[in-house]
């Protein structure tokens, strides 16, 4: 712990000026995160097999428990072909409880569930299940909060505590896996899931609603800006057992706002998931104020990053648009934004505007809404209004705030020690391709 004079950065102890008081800030050390299985490559795992005096197969056997049963932390007795000594020993320094389940709420007959996270460290982030006719899809978060500031976004407005490792991604993903294993999600017509229950046997097998299908990175955080960690939890999500849970990374959405160095990377990682681009408008001066960090790549910029994505990886990118009544959804714009996607491959995803707390925006009339979308499709632009699953719950876009964790877990946020008020730019450490000039201090 570092004790400092408050305002400065002079140690405490240190004279202050005669006469005056000298007042004290703590500044805790963050708790970090502890190692896991998902956090570490095969030879990395076996490794650490070796270390804790096993074989180095050991650490195959118990990825294939955690990615294929999905094994839970401390859940140890179905790992029969361990032995008996060995399963403790492995599961506690290889499978720890990365993430604390605070409040979950419920919507849509059940079929849409909220999940408020608490970490080691005290930090919160929240994921969303939904479960549809022929599908089920988690949203989950990349980061604890969000540096980017949309104003428009409840996410943004509160602030960046820090990036997730790859573990707390997965276990996001692993535990949605294990809901719908478990028969514990109605389907989307508010059915109980007993027949899926009965059925189920891995995340890749069984009909299409009692496994996981679809991940979208959607959920608390821009995840571009926490690249390392994004692209290696990729990677962990569709690669097979004993390595990954084996899910198509066809179906897997990367959203960004913009990070134009970060998705010309994630184009040539070969992984062909799709990329959702959320532009929100479709001039200058207009995405300057909605995503402040079109003052650092404009938007012809990130089009033209988009494109290039598009050709590499032949996955047609999803143009995410939050329409906002008088704000964005005039018809000059729909025309505007028609003419900067006329012959690419894009699909527009319009998202009627959630509300969020505190702000005055509301979402499009439906007739500024109809006309905006009518306008698209006039000229040849695939167009779809999204669903607005879990808006009750504030689990709808734009709304994850990590505000509703069980009031008995103590406080809401993790000890953001010496944290400042950065600007967009100060919170991209990580990306690829930029400087330390562009960078600036990024918060970890």
């Amino acid at each position: 712990m570092t004790v400092t004079r408050a305002g400065t950065d002079q140690p405490a102890g240190t004279d202050g000026p005669a006469g005056q008081s000298v007042g004290l800030t703590l500044t805790p050390r963050r708790v970090k995160p502890p190692r896991h299985l998902a956090d570490l490559s095969r030879d990395e795992r076996r490794a650490a097999a070796v270390e804790l005096g096993q074989p180095a197969f050991r650490a195959d056997q118990l990825a294939r428990h955690y990615f294929a049963r999905l094994a839970a932390p401390g859940d140890t007795a179905g790992m029969t072909d361990l032995p008996t000594a060995a399963r403790d020993v492995l599961a506690d320094a290889l499978l720890p409880r990365l993430l604390t389940a605070g409040k979950t709420l419920t919507c849509d007959d059940g079929a849409t569930r909220k999940t408020a996270w608490r970490t080691v460290d005290g930090a919160t982030i929240e994921s969303v299940l939904m479960r549809y006719p022929d599908r089920s899809t988690v949203c989950v978060s990349s980061q604890a909060g969000c540096g980017m500031g949309c104003p428009f976004c409840a996410t943004g407005q509160g602030g960046l505590t820090r990036n997730l490792t790859v573990a707390e991604i997965v276990e996001q993903v692993v535990d949605a896996a294990r809901v719908l294993r478990r028969g514990e999600l109605p389907g989307a017509d508010g059915q109980p899931g007993q027949a899926e229950r009965e059925t189920a046997s891995a995340p890749g097998s069984g009909r299409p609603r009692d496994r996981l299908s679809n991940v979208v990175f959607m959920g608390m955080g821009e995840p571009l800006a926490n690249y390392r960690a994004l692209v290696t939890a990729l990677r962990r999500i569709s690669d097979p057992a004993p390595d990954g849970l084996g899910i198509s990374a066809r179906a897997l959405t990367v959203s960004t706002v913009g990070l134009v160095p970060a998705i010309g990377r994630l184009a040539r990682e070969g992984l062909p998931v799709r990329l959702a681009v959320s532009l929100h408008a479709p001039d200058d001066e207009l995405r300057d104020t909605l995503v402040p960090i079109n003052t650092r790549w404009k938007v012809a910029e990130v089009l033209d990053a988009a494109w290039e994505y598009a050709s590499l990886t032949g996955r047609r990118v999803s143009i995410e648009y939050a329409l906002i009544g008088g704000v964005n959804d005039q018809p000059e714009r729909a025309d505007l934004l028609a003419r900067r996607l006329a012959g690419r491959p894009a699909h527009v995803n319009l998202i009627p505007l959630n509300p969020t707390r505190g702000s005055s925006w509301h979402a499009s009339a439906g007739s500024a809404e109809r006309e905006f979308v009518a306008r698209l499709r006039a000229r040849g632009i695939t167009t779809t209004v999204r669903d607005t699953r879990g808006r009750e719950i504030a689990a709808a876009c734009g709304q994850l705030a990590a505000d509703d964790t069980d009031d008995t877990a103590g406080p809401r946020r993790a000890d953001r020690a010496g944290e400042v008020t950065l600007g967009v730019t100060d919170n991209l450490e990580g990306v690829p391709g930029l400087g330390d000039a562009d960078v600036g201090r990024g918060l970890r």
